[in-house]
């Protein structure tokens, strides 16, 4: 999958519309985590320092029309105070001003635009929406993976007017996701958290084709487990899930994948931070009331075990309610295990990526993803929108 970048073309004296993923948390006015500003400087540089004027567009939230709680006011402020760019707040998504703003810039500033979802349009891909943004500009940048599983009038509907081209952390996921989803070296092992099979049936029905083993942990086991018969107690199970996971199982044999299940795990009757917990083993059940809320020693143990002499590895969904220290360790230790790898290291995410940063752990890996539900929708194997309509690479 060769995409066109914004190395691919002339950007001097040209006006550049860049999709960025600026959806960060803003409490009193003020950002309170500007990782994804951070990971996207390079790109606005970039273009910047190629002599080309950039307006820049994102959303915030889930607004329900225009909301001032989701304005992209304090989201600019913050960019130019750490970029040093000359940055431009104006505050409308389309019409009128920002025809105004746009014109009146010069080259090497930068236009960030009020909230994308204020517009009933974009959500809605609305062409009339999106055919308003690229007339104001010559180029179409693509920087925002965390929305290339929607199809919306700023990262899809631009793209049916003018050139879109792949920013540098867009290109950095297509490439390390590509990588697992479609050529990985072997041995090759899928860590599969999180609550819900349901989320993951995608991603184990696809990587069951690519890879060597898949280890299961969080909440999901115990569907399995249940479905082998162990007793679950209390625990998260989906009840119409049981035949899928039997069938998941018996598919794992037929493929020769090693499908590795936990042996023990922490159990609590509450969710919360000292309850008391214990640690059992998993072949003598649950007993009722309890319910497990992390992998337990003997697991890691065994997953460590598992993942020594892989070549890559992709994780998706925590090991257990890491967000509470009681029963993060499983997590925690799974986390170290992959760092450890030498190889390529993925993180696809959501829960995983915050778990990772919980435990200060970002830069033991290839690549962490900036998407949640796209780098699900890329690991199943599905066309993502927001690269479709990216100009592919000249042959």
């Amino acid at each position: 999958m060769k995409k066109m970048t914004i190395r691919d073309v002339d950007l001097n004296g040209k006006t550049v519309i860049m999709r960025v993923d600026f959806n960060v948390p803003v409490e009193n006015g003020k950002v309170t985590d500007d990782t994804r500003i951070v990971a996207a400087l390079p790109t606005i540089k970039y273009a910047v320092e190629h002599n080309a004027k950039v307006i820049l567009l994102s959303h915030l939230g889930r607004p329900k029309g225009v909301d001032p709680k989701y304005s992209m006011k304090p989201v600019a402020e913050h960019l130019k105070q750490i970029s040093g760019l000359n940055v431009i707040f104006v505050p409308h998504v389309v019409g009128e001003e920002v025809k105004r703003a746009v014109q009146e810039a010069k080259p090497k500033d930068v236009i960030v635009l009020e909230n994308t979802r204020f517009h009933p349009g974009e959500e809605k891909n609305d062409p009339e929406l999106a055919k308003a943004w690229a007339e104001l500009a010559d180029i179409h940048v693509n920087d925002a993976f965390g929305t290339a599983h929607r199809a919306h009038a700023s990262n899809v509907g631009i793209a049916s007017f003018i050139p879109s081209v792949a920013g540098f952390l867009m290109e950095k996921e297509i490439e390390f996701l590509n990588k697992v989803t479609y050529e990985p070296d072997h041995p090759y092992v899928v860590v599969l958290g999180g609550a819900k099979v349901s989320d993951k049936i995608g991603v184990i029905t696809n990587l069951m084709n690519k890879a060597d083993k898949i280890l299961i942990g969080g909440a999901m086991m115990f569907t399995f487990l249940k479905a082998q018969g162990l007793n679950v107690g209390s625990s998260l199970v989906e009840n119409d899930k049981l035949d899928l996971a039997k069938q998941i199982l018996e598919q794992a044999e037929q493929k020769k994948v090693k499908m590795v299940l936990p042996v023990d795990c922490v159990i609590a009757q509450k969710i919360e931070a000292n309850a008391e917990k214990k640690i059992v083993d998993l072949k003598d059940g649950i007993p009722e009331g309890w319910m497990g809320l992390d992998i337990g020693p003997k697991t890691v143990e065994l997953f460590e075990k598992e993942l020594e002499d892989a070549k890559t590895v992709v994780w998706n969904g925590p090991m257990g309610v890491f967000e509470i220290d009681d029963f993060a360790e499983g997590t925690k230790r799974v986390a170290l295990a992959i760092s450890r790898v030498k190889g390529t290291t993925v993180v696809g995410g959501g829960d995983s990526a915050a778990a990772v940063a919980k435990f200060n752990l970002e830069s033991a890996y290839s690549h962490v993803s900036t998407g949640g539900g796209a780098s699900l929708e890329f690991l199943e194997g599905r066309e993502l929108p927001g690269i479709k309509s990216i100009a592919d690479k000249k042959k």
